[in-house]
């Protein structure tokens, strides 16, 4: 099978099975052996519970979250538009983790205000990068 013949929920599903995607993002780290991804319990994530964004809704979230609290300093607005935006603009494919609600929630989860996950598809480059915006 070719990288052009994998679909987009292959790919989803190949980097959710990944060792390195069990980071509860709040500041232990990953686990390998890990049952936590951000505020969820990993078992409650899969390929479906990501949604396609346009370049301007990923964007968009990115910087709101960003810029939630204030102004950014320039350096760091100018280090997010080289580093953090290409990859939005050069992706094939976005992808935004939905809300997957309380129900999903691991046990000490609410140690998260602002989640928000973005998975972006650069086919002819044949990257997958994960960005996840997020604090506590």
């Amino acid at each position: 099978m070719s990288h052009a013949d994998v679909g987009d929920g292959h790919l989803l599903a190949e980097l959710i099975g990944h060792e390195q995607f069990r980071d509860d993002y709040a500041g232990g780290g990953v686990e390998a052996d890990g049952l936590r991804h951000g505020p969820y319990w990993l078992r409650n994530v899969c390929p479906a519970a990501y949604v396609r964004l346009d370049e301007m809704s990923a964007n968009a979230i990115l910087r709101d979250w960003a810029a939630q609290f204030g102004p950014l300093p320039a350096a760091l607005s100018a280090r997010l538009e080289h580093t953090v935006h290409p990859l939005v603009a050069e992706a094939t494919v976005r992808y935004q983790l939905t809300d997957l609600g309380q129900d999903a929630f691991h046990d000490w989860s609410g140690v998260h205000i602002d989640f928000h996950e973005l998975v972006f598809i650069d086919r002819p480059a044949r990257i997958l990068s994960l960005l996840v915006a997020a604090d506590d």
